[in-house]
């Protein structure tokens, strides 16, 4: 063989190596930016920015907490906006199923939430959120020196309660009930912000409201506990609602009262744990 023919042969395998690389090196590139466009697609469309309001019906003792959280909401996700409508449970699950629109209801007992899934109203399973006890609201000082459930039965006394349809008035019944303690308020309120409010205002020496309701106003009430409210604990359940106006917001909004934060803040408020 000529030493020609030997160079021409180095040369056509030089050339194909080079070109082998190239095509190589190609591949790797183009497989990269692939990869790295899928990523970023795929990035994209797992986080998509929330917009829009959502109506929330909630339990008039979740006021504080969920004020609190609808800044948090509001602020991790500009331009979106939570409404609430506080009330009595029973009367927002009838407005719910009279046709009211709302994303969101947070009730303060299993059984008025009930209300709405027998009517199935909601879209999701409820799920318990937090829990909440009984307590006694005095005035400041607790001039009347009320220690008892059975205090609150001496006919000297104003006493107030929620109405027997909200729950935090069945949960008082029970707990009265399982004492076999009779006892007449001066009036039976729509929820229990209105009979806090008759203890604040002075219009009553004591009501029997929730924990929550006390420790919210603060100097304005003593609490007196009583260990018959063990026995009438309230779970509080939370639903995406069927005809959710705005049901991505929504769902958003039940996932941060269901987290370590929304937990940490209803905790901080007297709520307990579910």
């Amino acid at each position: 063989m000529t030493r020609s023919v030997r160079r021409t042969r180095r040369t056509l395998q030089v050339a194909g190596a080079s070109v082998a690389a190239l095509l190589a090196l190609s591949a790797c590139s183009s497989s990269d930016d692939s990869s790295a466009t899928t990523k970023s697609d795929t990035s994209a469309a797992a986080t998509p920015k929330l917009s829009g309001s959502i109506t929330v019906f909630a339990a008039a003792s979740l006021q504080e907490s969920f004020t609190t959280l609808k800044a948090d909401f509001e602020k991790a996700h500009p331009g979106t906006k939570v409404n609430f409508s506080f009330g009595g449970s029973d009367t927002l699950a009838a407005q719910i199923t009279s046709g009211a629109p709302a994303d969101v209801f947070a009730s303060a007992s299993p059984k008025t939430m009930a209300i709405v899934t027998d009517k199935k109203d909601n879209a999701t399973a409820p799920a318990t959120f937090v829990r909440n006890q009984l307590e006694i609201a005095t005035l400041p000082g607790n001039p009347d020196k009320i220690s008892s459930l059975k205090d609150l039965t001496k006919s000297s006394l104003k006493v107030v309660l929620c109405d027997k349809t909200v729950p935090c008035g069945a949960a008082a019944q029970k707990a009265l009930d399982a004492s076999k303690l009779k006892l007449t308020p001066v009036s039976y309120e729509e929820d229990v912000k209105s009979a806090l409010n008759k203890v604040v205002l002075k219009e009553a020496d004591a009501a029997v409201v929730y924990q929550t309701d006390v420790k919210a106003a603060g100097s304005k009430v003593e609490g007196v506990e009583f260990p018959e409210s063990a026995n009438a604990i309230n779970d509080y359940p939370i639903t995406l609602l069927k005809d959710a106006p705005n049901p991505a917001v929504a769902k958003a909004f039940i996932a941060l009262v269901q987290s370590a934060e929304g937990q940490q803040v209803l905790n901080a408020a007297g709520f307990l744990k579910p």
